[in-house]
């Protein structure tokens, strides 16, 4: 197992390095990149105190700058050296957890992406957490019941869930129980109160509680139906099989064959799918999320880099994503081995 861990890791690097190689060539390469962003700022400012001295003006680009000042840009920003020193720089960097400082918010991309992470973080667990409570046991429930009542309406509901794109629903839970709507029980605006340092610890719990209760129910409605379904068709599909036969030939209890010979074969797809659930839950759908209600996460700081072509802050967030992802992924693999020792990594990767 560990020189399978040892070879994953060693095949970590190509991987991060490639990601990071096809983002440098799109980011660097790009039109409007960081120093024409400045250079509209510029304009735009000039414009302004121009306008308001009763002036008319238009943009005018790079025409509005001397080409001293568009040198000082591209020097402030490392564009006046040439792509392959910047790209071999940045590789050097990373290599040492460096992530350079924000171009807009002169601030380092480490201290920013650690500001915003628990945001992100909280979101993130919430909906894992809450996904595997609600899905592992009503899956389980669905598929002793199976074609019952219970079973059929269950999935009725999990799927219209499902149908219901996350930010269509917190559109929707915002006009039915957001501050100032229809039923006005749920803040809209950030993940705690602005006297939540003045609160005793129970109210910091209830406050937190209170704000998280929109977006999170948004982040994880859809993602209910995948696994409960999962989980529900892998066990009547482990129910068929020869040893449950053979187990039940021999006495042993439903109730026992169920928790632990069906349970345990019946983990390895929901391992399987853990890195999917979690990169989902953390990155794929916060931006939207984030951005509906007002949580200042890494989503929204990747969505406003973007934007801004602040192209550290998008290298150094998408160079953390990356490392979760494929760590995840590992880790997810070894624990194969804790809930089927039988699993020889050597034959399948070797």
């Amino acid at each position: 197992m560990w020189w399978y861990a040892l070879k994953r890791l060693l095949i970590l690097i190509p991987t991060v390095v490639g990601v990071l190689t096809i983002t440098f060539v799109v980011t660097q390469f790009v039109p409007g990149g960081p120093v024409d962003h400045a250079m509209n700022q510029l304009d735009a400012d000039a414009g302004a105190e121009e306008s308001a001295s009763g002036g008319g003006w238009t943009y005018s680009g790079r025409r509005g700058l001397e080409p001293e000042q568009v040198a000082e840009l591209q020097k402030l920003y490392g564009f006046d050296r040439p792509p392959v020193e910047r790209y071999l720089h940045l590789l050097g960097s990373f290599a040492r957890f460096d992530l350079g400082k924000s171009y807009f918010r002169h601030r380092s991309v480490g201290d920013l992406i650690l500001e915003k992470l628990p945001v992100s973080l909280s979101l993130g667990l919430w909906a894992i957490v809450l996904t595997y409570l609600v899905s592992v046991p009503l899956g389980i429930a669905k598929a002793v019941r199976a074609g019952s009542a219970f079973d059929l309406a269950t999935s009725l509901a999990v799927l219209t869930g499902y149908a219901v794109p996350g930010f269509v629903l917190g559109v929707l839970l915002i006009l039915l129980f957001g501050s100032g709507s229809f039923l006005d029980l749920f803040p809209l605006r950030g993940l705690t109160s602005d006297d939540w340092a003045t609160l005793t610890w129970w109210g910091k719990v209830k406050d937190y509680l209170w704000h998280a209760a929109l977006p999170v129910t948004s982040t994880v409605i859809g993602t209910f139906a995948i696994k409960t379904l999962l989980v529900k068709n892998t066990i009547l599909d482990e129910i068929g099989r020869q040893y449950v036969l053979t187990a039940r030939a021999k006495g042993l209890s439903e109730r026992r064959i169920l928790g632990v010979h069906v349970l345990r074969n019946a983990l390895l797809p929901l391992i399987t799918g853990f890195p999917i659930t979690f990169v989902t839950a953390f990155f794929t759908g916060s931006l939207l999320i984030e951005t509906l209600f007002s949580l200042d996460g890494l989503g929204l700081l990747s969505y406003e880099a973007i934007q801004s072509r602040d192209f550290p802050v998008v290298l150094g967030t998408l160079y953390l994503f990356t490392l979760i992802g494929l760590g995840i992924k590992l880790l997810a693999d070894l624990a194969y081995l804790v809930v089927d020792p039988r699993v020889n990594f050597e034959a399948h990767h070797g």
